[in-house]
């Protein structure tokens, strides 16, 4: 069976994070509809010792790469396409000691600006975490001064 060209793009491309690797960031899912990132639970992303709930900056970041990831989705080769906005509505707390999931889509594509929107959620879809919407550019498929990241994102060897 061949495997899914999206999942496989979004698997170099986060190979190639390193803060996504710090924090144990996988890829759950990716095609055209959409990516979905997990967010393994851990002691190193707890905000409140007390209550064990996860810090508020590991779900943004894993929102941010899930909105940013998204884009491999909708584009036909990979282009640089860095946060120009980023926006979250944090639902509840995360329940202490289960993962979080990660789920973000691109609705709008033009020539400059990607609009992606997602959620995270733990068990259940239906119940969020939080609500997120973001804005990308597309500077293009030039990745001049990154050479080490080009490289990884296409799965050749430096």
């Amino acid at each position: 069976m061949a495997q899914n060209p999206v999942f496989e793009r979004a698997m170099r491309f986060l190979s190639a994070l390193r803060h996504c690797q710090v924090l144990g960031i996988s890829v759950h899912s990716a095609s055209p509809e959409g990516m979905t990132l997990t967010l393994p639970y851990s002691p190193q992303i707890v905000g409140d010792p007390h209550t064990g709930i996860i810090h508020g900056g590991a779900l943004t970041t894993l929102m941010d790469t899930a909105c940013g990831m998204a884009t491999l989705c909708v584009l036909p080769e990979f282009e640089v396409c860095p946060t120009l906005d980023l926006r979250i509505d944090y639902m509840h707390p995360a329940v202490p000691h289960h993962d979080v999931h990660g789920f973000a889509q691109c609705y709008r594509v033009t020539t400059d600006v990607i609009f992606t929107r997602g959620f995270a959620y733990q068990d259940d879809p239906q119940r969020p975490v939080a609500h997120v919407v973001g804005t990308f550019m597309r500077m293009g498929k030039g990745l001049k001064g990154t050479p080490g990241f080009a490289t990884a994102l296409k799965g050749a060897r430096p």
